[in-house]
């Protein structure tokens, strides 16, 4: 049975999203990869492995060696997501500093 995994599980993982901000500069074997980390290698392929199957990166075969690249169009779901956050919490930001600086006007009118 295969698992059903979504990009959020992908990114929930620290090592995964390490991995992500290094393809975000190069293609990268799973060994140039597994450099970076103190982990088994066969660990971070797991990992390469989910962010895979999440659709996060490709897979793309040059002679003897697999490079996996970051898919940018992917992390525009995730940003898609925040931003329905990012609104709410901007929002309440302009709310405290309105506050603020009523305040700081009724401070310096006594």
């Amino acid at each position: 049975m295969k698992l059903r995994r979504d990009i959020f599980q992908a990114i929930s993982d620290p090592t995964r999203r390490a991995i992500l901000v290094l393809l975000t500069t190069q293609t990268m074997t799973a060994g140039a990869i597994a450099e970076n980390f103190d982990a088994a290698r066969p660990t971070i392929s797991k990992h390469i492995q989910i962010l895979n199957e999440c659709d996060l990166v490709i897979a793309k075969q040059q002679g003897r060696e697999i490079y996996y690249e970051l898919k940018i169009e992917k992390m525009k779901e995730i940003d898609k997501w925040l931003e329905q956050f990012r609104v709410i919490w901007e929002n309440r930001f302009n709310q405290l500093d309105n506050l603020l600086e009523t305040l700081k006007n009724k401070k310096h009118e006594k």
